[in-house]
């Protein structure tokens, strides 16, 4: 019989100043066992830090597996689901014919979200979700560590 695995994962992005160091986590949960996922940059922004918070867990599953992603990130989820496709059609241009922002990051979801099954769900930020919360927090010690390492 087939046992499909079935992956729940929230994610987040922070940033200290934006542009300013900033922070991604992502809590990926699967029958009970928990990751948790986290780094920094020292130069980033919040969006940049939002999509590699996503692509960062993304990554970690194995392929054959269905994803729901949780993000509170309007900009990902309706990237994602609705604008990329005229990106990829427009030669990654947008709307105004100007570069997307985050090009990089973009294709790099893109060729991971190509091979698997994904669910992509938005909730509030700070609004209380324990799943969400966690990856809040997990982004900022990503800040934290990151700005640690540079004292050091």
């Amino acid at each position: 019989m087939f046992n499909e695995k079935i992956f729940k994962v929230y994610t987040d992005g922070a940033c200290r100043n934006n542009p300013g160091p900033g922070g991604w986590g992502a809590l990926v949960a699967e029958n009970g066992v928990e990751k948790e996922l986290w780094g920094g940059e020292i130069l980033t922004t919040n969006n940049r830090m939002e999509l590699t918070a996503v692509i960062r867990a993304v990554e970690s599953i194995d392929p054959n597996s269905t994803i729901h992603l949780f993000t509170d990130s309007k900009y990902v989820q309706q990237g994602i689901t609705q604008w990329i496709f005229n990106w990829r059609r427009n030669g990654w241009k947008n709307a105004e014919g100007k570069a997307v922002k985050n090009q990089d990051l973009w294709i790099a979801l893109d060729a991971q979200v190509k091979k698997r099954a994904i669910e992509w769900k938005w909730v509030k930020g700070h609004a209380g979700n324990p799943g969400n919360e966690r990856a809040d927090r997990l982004a900022n010690r990503g800040i934290d560590e990151i700005l640690t390492r540079q004292t050091q």
